[in-house]
């Protein structure tokens, strides 16, 4: 008897403690195009929109829950010629560049929520290297560009993931989609997913943001 008390109460201690940080599957490169970001509510983004897809951030996650500020680590305001390449390839669009670079606040955030999350891998600084590089092997826009998928068009769900994979070796990305304007789901940010090591692509779990069938998706 109590064996199997004492048995069932490490089954309950096992499934309540919180991720082990570093204990993810997989990571999402999440990058947002910020034609659709910045649309609503109007005055939400301070600086000027670039017109390519940029860095929303880095998530590692794993399949059977999601990992969120998984340590106490605290971010350190970076310096130097990083933040050149920061503000190019993960603009923070809600703040005006000075305040931006100064206080880092989106940075600052995507670390203490995710990037803590694979701390036991990529430290502050190899994280945001790790994203960038990611970022810069594809470019998203000349993709769907090539397939007909053009700012200001609609598209089904199928046209606009077919095309995104011909650049990742043919394994699902995820698309998420918001509504700015009641019933016209638009394409918003789209996500790509690659094993721990980043060395492969891995299938990203479906937000289901976006409608499969009937509705055309707006890419803005």
């Amino acid at each position: 008897m109590f064996k199997s008390h004492l048995t069932a109460v490490i089954f309950i201690l096992l499934f309540s403690l919180p991720p082990i940080y570093g204990d993810f599957d997989y990571m999402q490169l999440v990058l947002t195009w910020p034609a659709s970001f910045c649309y609503r509510p109007r005055y939400l983004c301070k600086r000027t929109a670039p017109n390519n897809f940029t860095i929303h951030g880095l998530w590692p996650d794993n399949e059977q829950r999601r990992l969120q500020f998984c340590t106490s680590t605290e971010y350190s305001l970076f310096d130097g010629d990083i933040l050149d390449d920061l503000d190019r390839h993960w603009i923070q669009l809600k703040f005006d560049k000075e305040t931006g670079m100064q206080d880092q606040p989106l940075w600052h955030e995507q670390f203490r929520k995710h990037g803590t999350c694979c701390e036991n891998r990529y430290k502050q600084m190899p994280y945001f290297l790790l994203a960038m590089r990611l970022k810069n092997k594809f470019d998203l826009l000349t993709t769907l560009r090539t397939h007909g998928i053009i700012p200001g068009t609609k598209h089904t769900f199928d046209e606009i993931q077919k095309a995104i994979k011909t650049v990742t070796n043919q394994v699902d990305p995820d698309l998420k989609c918001v509504q700015h304007i009641q019933g016209v789901p638009e394409l918003n940010e789209i996500g790509i997913c690659f094993t721990p090591a980043a060395d492969r692509f891995f299938p990203c779990p479906q937000s289901k943001s976006c409608p499969k069938t009937g509705t055309k998706i707006l890419f803005r």
